[in-house]
């Protein structure tokens, strides 16, 4: 599964560069991130907990960054094992060039699964996939440039949590 897309961040690219590189940010902007930590040079540990379709899973898995141009371009790639559920792995190539008195992010990729989560079939995976890569780069790009002006993202988390048919809380 590969997917491309380019986002407009009005930050200059060393601090959406220096962003990519900090374990901090990037617990903050990987989706469902519990722990990364680690150094650019041995990589990162992480633990991600997920949904896809009907199946819910703890991943623990090591990322790696590579093909590092300081404020243009640079990999990343991560494998993780969620026992029964299977496994992920993928990589995204990102490059940064400065427009508009911002950055012009773009990036490419590519993702495979295996185990139970392969059975799901590919049309829930892709459309996983691509929720998850849209979702890590608006994290990012709200972390740089503050939350939207307009409501949006204030407004959702006021709001009281749904309940499902049981009175647990929708994931």
């Amino acid at each position: 599964m590969q997917m491309s897309d380019t986002r407009q961040i009005s930050v200059p690219p060393s601090e959406v560069y220096a962003a990519l590189l900090d374990p901090d940010m990037l617990q903050k902007c990987v989706p469902g991130a519990q722990e990364v930590t680690g150094s650019i040079a041995d990589g990162y540990e992480a633990t991600v907990v997920q949904k896809v379709g009907p199946v819910k899973a703890t991943f623990k898995g090591q990322v790696t960054l590579s093909d590092l141009v300081p404020d243009t371009s640079l990999t990343i790639s991560g494998e993780g094992k969620g026992g029964a559920a299977g496994f992920a792995k993928g990589g995204a190539e990102v490059r940064l060039l400065g427009k508009d008195g911002g950055t012009e992010l773009s990036y490419d990729v590519e993702a495979k699964v295996g185990g139970k989560l392969a059975q799901l079939g590919s049309r829930i995976i892709d459309g996983f996939a691509k929720k998850m890569a849209d979702q890590f780069f608006n994290n990012l790009q709200e972390a740089l440039e503050g939350p939207p002006e307009e409501g949006g993202e204030a407004e959702e988390t006021e709001a009281p949590a749904k309940k499902g048919w049981f009175g647990r809380s929708k994931d």
